[in-house]
């Protein structure tokens, strides 16, 4: 039976939209950095319960409505599976000594003048060649955060600089799911596309580099740098720091270039991690477990530790004690509550139509290609705030404002290259969005402390803008031109 329902007003969907922002200001308020320990969730749910009664109130049954819940955690599952494993990972590359051994090496090479820049290129490498911004972020992104506190950085500009090179190699790689998603919703291909997006992701790189750099000459004339010998010393002193250990995350880079799925490949480097542990760092298990009597029973109990529970190894040395703790799978619990909670709530807004309503009202403020391209961005940031999934802020808006680009004649790549631009780019500058919740908790700093120094994920919305109002490089749809040279 078909269901009795009217379009949603527009002040019916923007007030579940109202009531988010102001709740999720308050929390900012009044609980900080602690926002996202449950207040957040709670937030969440108690927006899309308001989203809820206006829905039922047009007429929107509640089946359809948990049917939209349902489709839109469903569709966060592999994330949250991706996210449990990046926990039993930094948990078995703690103990093995592969992030000790980055920290390491990584502080005999790097100072903190070139430290910010020389992330941010590595980053981008590394998710260039894996297409994971996640995997690059979890891996070597968690080790510079270590080296970065180790020579007195501010945890929240390193973190910029690591997020800002791991999504431009994420956005640039054709091994990357949104880069091969953005030109399927547009219908362009994946070369193209790539190619596209080199004219405005380049320049902002560039940008990206210089500002790091500039930054990081600052360090090098005024601010304190700790020792780093005591550092070192303490990690020698508690684990075997050798070149060997980088076997572990380059066979994972390895398989993940060779679209390997990153669900196994993450559970591979995992237990691989566990072995590198029994091979180099026997003795670890002994202070993780508390056995001492029996080698197989410790080993096994400080491996199963290791990958779904707290590890804080102690060295006697307060920065470095701070640098190798990690959650395991339990510490990922509290992210995944959140993205859970931001389902519920993106699932109402969608099935109610009120998703819907607000962006009609974006689309009919179109009114040049500037405009186009300026309203697709929006609606992306939108749709990363309210549904809280870079998938669905690359998704929608393409479905979205497909026609209308072709309407325009212009060719797909502009409304492709957009979505990414936009989509991709902006997902992890929103706490309580998939990418914001893992990305935070993956390195241990809060969003809004990394948020000012996310410099290419900050510019790239505004570079695509500017593409479009200054006219630089807009393709046309062939037929278009045809017709205008037969004219």
């Amino acid at each position: 039976m078909a269901e009795n329902t009217r379009k949603p007003r527009l002040v019916e969907a923007l007030i579940p939209i109202t009531f988010l922002i102001v709740l999720l200001s308050l929390n900012v308020t009044v609980f900080g950095d602690e926002a996202l320990d449950g207040s957040n969730q709670i937030v969440l749910i108690l927006s899309g319960a308001v989203a809820g009664l206006l829905a039922m109130r047009i007429g929107v049954s509640w089946k359809t409505l948990q049917k939209g819940i349902l489709h839109n955690i469903n569709s966060a599952m592999s994330s949250i599976l991706i996210l449990l494993l990046i926990g039993s990972l930094a948990g078995a590359w703690m103990i093995s000594g592969v992030v000790p051994a980055m920290i390491y090496y990584g502080l005999k090479i790097l100072n903190p003048t070139i430290l910010l820049f020389a992330s941010c290129i590595v980053c981008a490498l590394v998710s260039l060649a894996t297409g994971s911004s996640w995997t690059t972020i979890a891996t070597v992104g968690l080790a510079l955060v270590g080296i970065g506190k180790a020579l007195g950085v501010s945890e929240g500009i390193i973190a910029g600089a690591i997020i800002s090179g791991a999504y431009f190699g994420d956005k640039m790689s054709p091994l990357s799911d949104t880069t091969n998603l953005a030109p399927a919703m547009a219908g362009t291909d994946l070369f193209t596309h790539i190619r596209y997006m080199t004219i405005t992701t380049v320049p902002t790189l560039i940008i990206t580099l210089l500002i790091f750099l500039g930054i990081g000459f600052t360090y090098s004339s005024g601010e304190k740098i700790q020792d780093v010998e005591p550092i070192l010393t303490a990690l020698t002193d508690s684990f075997n720091i050798n070149l060997w250990l980088f076997i572990v995350p380059v066979v994972v880079i390895v398989m993940i270039v060779k679209k390997v799925p990153a669900i196994p490949a993450l559970l591979a480097g995992s237990l691989l991690g566990i072995l590198f542990a029994i091979i180099f760092q026997p003795n670890i298990f002994h202070e993780i477990s508390g056995i001492t009597d029996n080698p197989l029973k410790s080993v096994y109990v400080g491996s199963m530790k290791a990958l779904y529970t707290d590890v804080n190894i102690v060295t006697g040395h307060a920065v470095v004690d701070e640098l190798l703790s990690t959650g395991g799978m339990g510490g990922m619990l509290g992210t995944i509550w959140l993205i859970m909670s931001a389902m519920i709530f993106g699932g109402i807004m969608d099935a109610s139509g009120m998703l819907k309503r607000i962006t009609e009202v974006i689309i009919r403020m179109v009114n040049s290609t500037g405009s186009l391209v300026t309203s697709t961005a929006a609606s992306c940031v939108f749709f990363n705030i309210t549904a809280s999934d870079q998938y669905l802020a690359i998704v929608v808006p393409g479905k979205m404002f497909e026609h209308i680009y072709r309407e325009r004649g212009l060719a797909p790549e502009n409304l492709s290259r957009t979505l990414e631009d936009s989509g991709t780019v902006t997902s992890v500058l929103i706490p309580w969005n998939t990418c914001g919740a893992a990305q935070s908790n993956v390195l241990g700093v809060a969003t809004w402390a990394y948020f000012p120094y996310c410099f290419f994920n900050i510019i790239s919305p505004f570079m695509t803008v500017f593409f479009a109002y200054t006219g630089i490089k807009i393709a046309k749809l062939k037929e278009n031109i045809d017709r205008e040279i037969d004219v």
